[in-house]
């Protein structure tokens, strides 16, 4: 079979001369750097067309299908925001209703908002323990669905950011009793089919639609993700249609060769690669576990809604240190030259991927060991109790009064956040990563969010959403639009 990524390099060799674009023409001495704008082309003869595939894309995408055993597959330049934004598209009708978990991705907010869309929430349940979100219980969706049979579809994240796994198979059964389908965004579990150490994916366990980047777990560019169409509940030309409209028209074949060399490696080398990386990182979990004050989550599988977890998430709690999660993260970048992939307030995430070293394991190791024997020390020092810092429920459930739609398309006004208690928001505030509303339009202001937002920032959280960088206003539905709230 003919690989788009060795067509692009034996293309790159010829001598066919670029009056097309893009504008560098393949020359590198267009700019002063080192980019591949040998391999960087357009819908030229013998390259196909992303947006009408019929030969080389064609054929990756349905490698890609044929991978993971999925019906079909369709690639994304755009990240999982364009594959959830078309998959939510091709699922619901305009002015439709959808059950979504709340701990959801901004993207499907965003889709929310575009399609004029009535959310029902359902919240995962809380890690008393760690402090992270737990997973979404088949109880709270069956209830909801039961409660509201106008739900057109039924969209949850899992894993999380964090690793946490729901019991999507349960979830899967419930939701098909109601005839409509289920949407999981699995955009960090793309590795899950290729080794038993992790969780079984979604697309395995009855899932309908299962949107999974390429990019945050496999060795695959930045940018790359994939939608999974799993059965025929979701009409594939709707999502052919909206696939086209949330992504570009001049998609990168550097990115498309990119997934295409990814699969291939995975088909070839993939159960060996990852025989290795679980080897070495289940080393790591043993070795890091033995840590006191800086400790390794490890949620408790039956607990909190957790029905699995991704254990290629090193979770870090600062609970029991006398630090955040914030300057954990500070201390690791500035001291061991380590970046972490999140930082709360709580803990940081390391995330590690088939890519990972042993050499960037054992640095990772070593740096957690000293950062803990220094707690340690400390603790002995103040003589301090081992009691755990007290956590924080981040999404808390806040009453919506208007569609995210009505809401970001009403007049509005701005107010100090101190002085916008009991009105309606209209515009998102959310941490960076994950990029979890904390709120959204349409839903009302307390002052428990506005507490939690200045916690945030002061600890030196990355706060972003409000058209305000600064996060000292926010902007409101204007009062003759609807009617202030009294809290």
């Amino acid at each position: 079979m003919e690989r788009l990524y060795r067509a692009l390099e034996i293309y790159s060799q010829e001598d066919y001369y670029p009056f097309h674009m893009p504008g560098h023409k393949r020359n590198p001495d267009t700019v002063n750097t080192d980019l591949p704008f040998d391999r960087d082309i357009t819908e030229i003869e013998g390259f196909d067309n992303l947006h009408h595939p019929e030969g080389i894309l064609k054929k990756a995408q349905e490698t890609a299908a044929n991978v993971y055993g999925t019906k079909e597959c369709y690639y994304s330049v755009n990240g999982s925001t364009a594959a959830l934004l078309a998959a939510v598209s091709a699922a619901v009708p305009r002015k439709g209703q959808i059950l979504v978990a709340r701990n959801c991705h901004k993207a499907v907010y965003h889709a929310l908002y575009l399609r004029n869309l009535i959310p029902t929430y359902v919240y995962p349940q809380m890690d008393q323990k760690w402090w992270i979100n737990g997973g979404i219980s088949p109880d709270k969706v069956e209830r909801a669905l039961a409660e509201n049979l106008e739900i057109k579809a039924v969209l949850l994240t899992s894993p999380t950011y964090d690793g946490v796994v729901s019991d999507i198979e349960k979830i899967a059964e419930i939701v098909h009793r109601y005839e409509i389908p289920l949407i999981v965004d699995e955009a960090h579990g793309a590795h899950f089919h290729f080794s038993n150490y992790f969780p079984t994916s979604a697309a395995e366990l009855g899932a309908d639609l299962v949107i999974q980047s390429f990019h945050k777990t496999l060795p695959s560019m930045t940018q790359t993700a994939v939608l999974h169409n799993c059965s025929d509940r979701v009409d594939s030309r709707l999502i052919r249609r909206f696939m086209g409209i949330y992504q570009s028209s001049s998609p990168s074949y550097i990115l498309m060769a990119s997934m295409d060399a990814c699969m291939e490696k995975m088909s070839s080398d993939g159960n060996e690669m990852f025989r290795e990386f679980t080897k070495i990182l289940e080393k790591t979990r043993r070795r890091l576990s033995e840590c006191k004050y800086i400790r390794l989550v490890s949620p408790e599988i039956g607990t909190a809604g957790v029905f699995d977890y991704d254990r290629s998430k090193l979770l870090f709690s600062t609970r029991y240190a006398s630090m955040t999660g914030s300057e954990l993260a500070q201390i690791l970048l500035e001291k061991y030259h380590i970046q972490v992939e999140m930082e709360t307030e709580h803990y940081v995430l390391a995330l590690a991927a088939v890519g990972d070293s042993e050499e960037g394991f054992e640095r990772l190791c070593q740096a957690i060991e000293e950062i803990d024997q220094e707690e340690a020390q400390k603790k002995k020092e103040k003589r301090e109790a081992e009691e755990p810092k007290a956590g924080r429920t981040a999404y808390t459930s806040l009453s919506q009064f208007m569609s995210i739609t009505e809401a970001m398309e009403s007049e509005s006004e701005i107010r100090k956040l101190e002085e916008s208690v009991g009105r309606i928001s209209a515009e998102f505030g959310y941490l960076y990563p994950p990029g979890i509303p904390l709120i959204v339009p349409g839903e009302q202001i307390t002052g428990q969010f506005i507490r939690n937002m200045r916690i945030y920032m002061e600890e030196g959280l990355y706060l972003q959403g409000l058209e305000d960088y600064t996060n000292e206003t926010i902007r409101v539905v204007a009062q003759n639009t609807t009617k202030e709230q009294e809290i």
